[in-house]
């Protein structure tokens, strides 16, 4: 009787969240540019995840980029949820043909890797790792490396569950620039209180620090 009465009270469930859940149909103008599947709430179920290129241009940038996450329910895709403030434009940075985008679906969580050139010497390289927990999906994790094609290379990382944080800043010696005065490389491992979590929705790259002990800089994500 148990076991007919949760069967029961899942399809229920099931039927219930078809309901609510859109539909996901590509819309007009954009192009899917990858797509990943795994289990990212612990159902036994995959998900998929699909990023496009939206039909939104941006100046010298190429086009605005959106992912989805989708709920395979009754055979049909719907949107569970949909972000369009992480991922970077199809042509950001520099060298735009050198951009590197990668979606990951993790230990149950999703994880967006990127990479450009914010100049033509400087590479910009990120991890965000995002975990669904209490109803939905919050940042646990985040990794920065900004480097130089011989100058300096810094990478910040930090675990928002655990708080341990990992500064790294590295110099070095340029050809043809032996007068420089190279800065003394920096390495700290430390924890910092995170009394709330970011949702997803909410995040929005750089705009989020904290103080660095022992330093006047602040860590940036």
């Amino acid at each position: 009787m148990k076991i007919f009465l949760s069967f029961f009270s899942l399809l229920i469930f099931t039927m219930f969240q078809s309901q609510e859940l859109k539909d996901f149909v590509i819309p007009k103008g954009y192009e899917k540019v990858l797509e990943v599947k795994g289990d990212l709430d612990k159902d036994g179920k995959e998900e998929t995840v699909i990023v496009c290129n939206t039909s939104e241009k941006i100046e010298n940038q190429g086009f605005k980029r959106k992912f989805y996450i989708l709920k395979n329910i009754q055979e049909n895709l719907k949107i569970w949820k949909e972000n369009s403030t992480i991922l970077n434009s199809s042509g950001a940075g520099f060298y735009p043909e050198d951009n590197n985008l990668e979606i990951q679906i993790k230990n149950n969580c999703l994880v967006i890797s990127q990479s450009f050139y914010s100049n033509s010497r400087h590479t910009d390289t990120s991890r965000y790792t995002f975990r669904f927990q209490n109803g939905d999906f919050y940042l646990i994790g985040a990794f920065n490396k900004f480097e130089d094609t011989c100058e300096f290379s810094f990478t910040y990382d930090v675990n928002f569950s655990t708080g341990k944080a990992i500064v790294d800043e590295t110099y070095s010696e340029c050809d043809g620039d032996e007068n420089r005065k190279i800065p003394q490389d920096n390495h700290k491992e430390f924890i910092h209180k995170f009394d709330t979590l970011i949702k997803m929705n909410d995040f929005r790259i750089g705009e989020n620090k904290f103080k660095i002990p022992n330093s006047k800089k602040y860590f940036t994500y």
